[in-house]
């Protein structure tokens, strides 16, 4: 089953790098959204997230504030 996984970062986060790294690491195809740049983007990352700051993931409309493996691994069945 294809996921639709969107992260929304910033070019100077450390968090967003270390993310989309790790995600990239385990095969996992993600379109990256620059909020820094794309005003109506960061509009659509607060109103869905409620959040400010990045990384913000969205996988399948389920969403992640941060780096949290936990969370991302479990809702992309990823095993470690």
């Amino acid at each position: 089953m294809i996921m639709k996984v969107k992260v929304y970062s910033t070019p100077t986060c450390p968090y967003c790098f270390a993310l989309k790294k790790y995600l990239e690491e385990k095969g996992i195809e993600f379109e990256d959204i620059d909020v820094a740049l794309n005003e109506q983007a960061r509009k659509e990352m607060i109103e869905k997230s409620g959040q400010m700051g990045v990384p913000v993931v969205d996988i399948d409309g389920e969403i992640v504030v941060g780096f949290d493996r936990e969370k991302i691994n479990q809702l992309l069945k990823i095993t470690e």
